[in-house]
Order: structure tokens, then sequence, then C-alpha cells
């Protein structure tokens, strides 16, 4: 889920970001005219006597939903709960006229009139959330637990052990370890071969083969060619100039090195302070990972890792 938005994330936000203004101005017309509201909708009339107070009551509803949306469509990679929690209500009344439609209590003509303002919405937010997930685009965080565990399993079928123990230990500290994850491999402005050679740099000083193997996983999954890769895992030799850099300063940082300074004046020279400041942030993060294995006795060296993908 690393790197900037995408033509396709941007489309899941807008969708979401559309949703929420479609919310708030069905919700504050409700609240503002609930009559005219009364009128204006050709269906309504049809369902009983208007009632200002009710129409006030799911205005309210619809005003909750468009606040959760807003809130989820500025990053809905991260707050993509906040999107699912904001279509609650849109998609319990899609349901409740789907319902009145088969039981006869709504008309089948009338039910066709209602699906653009009923069912469209959550529609709307359900796609923008799957243009997210089928493309891993969506933080871990919030995921059923047998969902996430069942999802490391398969990027990390032999290594997976410690995140097991994470999410047997009391206190919610799978979700918390969940919260982390993102922070690790945050990338806005670096190229992702940059950020990925300074991760690899930065694990191999703590000698995890495992944990390298995962950030090369990662970074080709973010586009990153093998050949890059694989010149990382070797030691950094081969790597081309700005990746070769960027190696150097994940490793100075993990090793606490004295040209850490000077290799990050170096990179913020070239790339710019934000990029620094992200390199730095990935370097420094991704060794919790191996910490933790090795706190648990379940670091596995690099000397006895094929380090290759």
């Amino acid at each position: 889920m690393s790197g900037p938005y995408d033509t396709l994330d941007r489309v899941a936000q807008i969708m979401i970001a559309l949703v929420a203004l479609f919310a708030f101005a069905n919700g504050a017309f409700m609240l503002i005219a609930p009559l005219d509201w009364y009128y204006a909708i050709p269906t309504v009339p049809a369902s009983g006597p208007a009632n200002t107070h009710f129409i006030g009551d799911i205005g309210l509803a619809y005003l909750s939903s468009a606040v959760m949306l807003g809130y989820a469509a500025v990053n809905p990679k991260m707050r993509w709960m906040a999107a699912l929690a904001g279509t609650l209500w849109l998609l319990a009344h899609g349901i409740l006229h789907i319902y009145e439609t088969i039981v006869g209590i709504c008309s089948p003509d009338r039910f066709v009139q209602d699906i653009p303002g009923v069912l469209g919405p959550p529609v709307f937010v359900f796609v923008a959330l799957a243009i997210l997930f089928i493309r891993q685009k969506a933080a871990p965080t919030g995921l059923p637990k047998s969902l996430f565990l069942g999802f490391i399993d398969r990027m990390i079928p032999d290594e997976s052990q410690y995140v097991h123990e994470i999410a047997r230990a009391p206190g919610h500290a799978l979700e918390k370890f969940m919260h982390f994850m993102p922070a690790s491999s945050h990338r806005h402005a670096a190229p992702a071969s940059v950020l990925g050679a300074a991760r690899i740099g930065a694990v191999l000083v703590e000698d995890c083969g495992p944990c390298a193997l995962t950030c090369a996983q990662g970074s080709l999954a973010d586009g990153v060619s093998k050949e890059t890769l694989n010149a990382a895992l070797a030691g950094g030799s081969g790597l081309p100039d700005d990746e070769a850099l960027a190696f150097r300063f994940g490793e100075a940082i993990a090793r606490q090195g004295a040209d850490a300074d000077e290799l990050g004046d170096e990179v913020e020279a070239r790339f710019g302070r934000t990029v620094r400041l992200e390199l730095a942030m990935a370097a420094a993060m991704v060794r919790a990972y191996p910490a933790m294995k090795r706190g648990l006795g379940l670091t596995k060296a690099c000397s006895a890792t094929a380090l290759t993908i």
C-alpha cells in the first residue's frame, strides 16, 4: 500500500467523496426544508404523510454518514473503516427498500425510481473499497484477525510465526501491530526503488534474511525490478547511483554510523527533505521486524537464507 495515490486510487477517493457530498446535501435539505424535501422526491409522498420531525431524524443520519465518508475520502487507504461505517446507514436504507418491495409494501416501479438515490450511494462506496482491497492498497488495520493472518501466511509462509504470537498476545497486541505496519512502508515522494534500497540496506544490518526478502517482495509489488532488488540483497554492489546512496543511508541508520548525517545530507541535496524523511522513517521502522523476531528467538541469519527473488 506504499506510494502516492495513482489514478485508480484517485477514482476510489472521488467515488467516496461524491457519496459524502450526496449524503451531506440530502441530509441538509431534509433538516432545513423538510416539507420541500418531502414533495421534491416523487416517491416519498406515496410512503405516507409528512412528518417533519421524522424527516429531520433521517436527515441527521445522512449528515452523520456524510461526516464519516468525508473523513474517509481524505485518505481512504488508511481510513477505509470510516468509509465502511459511513455506508452502514445507506446500506441498511437500501436493504429496507428491497425488503419492502419483496413483501409488497412498495411497488416495483417505485423501487426502480428509488434505485439511483437509495442503492447507488452504498454501491459506489463498496466499489471504491473493492478497488483498494483488490489492489492491496488498503491498510491492514481493522481487518478481522483470521483474514489478516491468512494474508500474512500467504505473503511470508515460512516466517509468519512471530505474527501469530502477536495475535495470541492479550491486550489487542495484533491490532496495535497492524497500525504500525503502514508507517514502516510509508512512501509518497521517494522513488520506489530508492525507498526499497534503503529498507533492504537497513534490514541487512539486522542480519535477518527473511526480513530482507519480505522487504524485497514488497518493493517488487511496488514495481521495482528484480535486478535492482537482487543487487540490494547481495549487499548493494551493482546498484545504480541513486539506489546505492539510499542503500548506504539505510545501512548507516541501522548501524547508527557516524556517516548517517553526511549520507542524509547527500540524499536531501539530491532528492529533497521529504525523501530524506521517508528514507529515514523506513530505515528506522523496518528494523522493528527483525528486532521482534530476535526477541522471540525466531531470527534466521542472512547467511542461512538464499537472498534472491
